[in-house]
């Protein structure tokens, strides 16, 4: 950075203070992690929800049978038939994507199921047209914040992905679901209703035996891991065994929602003013995919509008002022520019923005990408560490999904990094020596995972050890 100027040098001197998490407040973070997740399984519960999930095993990889699982996201909705084979944890997937139409988002519930069921009808004709089925178990990955008292159970808590019918929030959608399907008289049997980031560490699980967490890094971000049930007190009253597990799925972007711990700056704190939910998701603002352009972008409207150096000077910077105009993947590629001279960078802004940087700008345009996305993963990286210490896992592997760690530059490495200064690891002997957790790409957890869930469910209905897992009406 020898070229910028010294008063632009302060200013990103001044964006390094605010944004770098160091090692000690990343300990004080997970410390009070720890007690908060703990709080979320108390009967008092707490700000982290610590949904119970009724995923009650993991998987061995010698599962076998054909299930179909349906994964409802916010653009697509997706049916699979996943065939898990007699090789160990080896299986084959046939699936298709519909496109959800955006008038259903905000339509009427009934037309949401009908269109669910239709999919799955023309999946069904198209895949098994003219056979005699018997009724293929169904793993439905509903990613929606819900309650379930049963595995084959969920009541919406409330719409999310920009979603807003009514009629649906606060009621179990199984039955919704299930009456569209009898409806048209589709084959299907559901199973299980899971929610993505427990798909993830149950699918991660079929083909890794060292995989204990799931966690989702992506538009939003999520976490699950097994816990014993003599260790959640809100389930203390159905008397279940001590040592049974019981699939966790945490909704950890609520984390620090009382605002006690998370070093959370001035854009931080306007972000969640200006959302839809103040006060809410804490966590999820600081590190998810939704957040981070917003982040960057308020950013340099005010290093613009209020610092003694005004950065792009003279410049209209209107289209950098609406909110929500750059997502995590335009800092993406700002932080891939290959080019000393960041002209691709400076194509980006052109183009996107209509704002041409000087070159002194561009190099804080860079660092301030870096900061951002490294501050991110930094603090995701408490979460894991959280689970880990709770759990006592000294070493194991993280199944994690999401365009966050899958596409954001060095998110791996970045929280690879952190967790070595929470968990105070000894420095590595070689390159090629593995961390003791290491957070790894996931297997699919929406189709995979569901399929699995299903499958899980069936043989403990199958054994006859079916004690709080489905609804009493669906023994039989």
């Amino acid at each position: 950075m020898a070229d910028v100027p010294k008063d632009l040098l302060l200013e990103i001197k001044g964006l390094e203070e605010l944004f770098t998490v160091d090692t000690a407040k990343l300990k004080d973070i997970t410390e009070h992690f720890i007690s908060e997740l703990a709080k979320g399984l108390s009967v008092e519960g707490g700000s982290i929800p610590m949904n119970p999930t009724w995923c009650m095993s993991m998987p061995t990889g010698d599962e076998t049978g054909t299930f179909l699982a349906l994964d409802m996201g916010g653009t697509n909705l997706r049916v699979c038939e996943i065939i898990l084979t007699d090789q160990k944890s080896e299986f084959d997937i046939i699936q298709s994507k519909y496109r959800m139409p955006e008038e259903l988002k905000t339509g009427d519930a009934d037309e949401l199921w009908e269109y669910v069921a239709d999919c799955l009808q023309q999946f069904i004709e198209s895949h098994h047209g003219g056979e005699d089925l018997e009724k293929l178990c169904l793993g439905f990955t509903f990613s929606y914040p819900a309650t379930q008292d049963y595995i084959d159970h969920g009541v919406l808590q409330r719409w999310t992905k920009g979603f807003d019918i009514s009629g649906v929030e606060g009621e179990n959608v199984v039955p919704m679901f299930e009456a569209a399907i009898a409806k048209r008289g589709v084959p299907i049997k559901l199973t299980a209703l899971i929610n993505d980031t427990t798909g993830t560490m149950i699918a991660s699980a079929y083909t890794d035996t060292k995989m204990k967490i799931g966690c989702i890094f992506g538009t939003g971000c999520n976490a699950a891991y097994m816990e014993d049930c003599g260790s959640i007190p809100k389930l203390a009253h159905l008397n279940l065994p001590a040592d049974m597990p019981m699939a966790i799925n945490c909704e950890w972007g609520a984390f620090d929602n009382e605002h006690k711990i998370l070093p959370r700056t001035k854009y931080d704190i306007v972000i969640d003013k200006d959302s839809p939910r103040p006060g809410q998701q804490a966590f999820e603002k600081m590190i998810a995919g939704l957040y981070l352009g917003e982040i960057f972008r308020l950013v340099l409207v005010d290093l613009h509008d209020n610092h003694k150096v005004h950065i792009f000077e003279g410049q209209n910077i209107d289209k950098l002022r609406k909110a929500y105009t750059l997502d995590s993947s335009f800092l993406s590629l700002v932080e891939e520019d290959p080019f000393e001279n960041l002209s691709e960078t400076g194509d980006l802004f052109q183009n996107k923005l209509s704002i041409v940087p000087n070159r002194p700008e561009l190099e804080l345009i860079r660092r301030l990408t870096e900061l951002i996305g490294t501050r991110a993963a930094r603090l995701s990286a408490c979460g894991v560490a959280a689970i880990a210490k709770k759990k006592n896992y000294e070493s194991c592997h993280v199944g994690a999904d999401g365009s966050v760690f899958n596409k954001y530059p060095h998110f791996k490495q970045r929280g690879a990094q952190a967790l070595r200064e929470i968990l105070d690891w000894a420095p590595k002997k070689s390159a090629k020596e593995e961390d003791p957790i290491e957070i790894l790409a996931a297997e699919d957890g929406s189709g995979v995972g569901a399929a699995l869930i299903a499958a899980l469910t069936l043989k403990r209905v199958q054994d006859g050890n079916m004690a709080g897992i489905l609804h009493p009406e669906n023994f039989r």
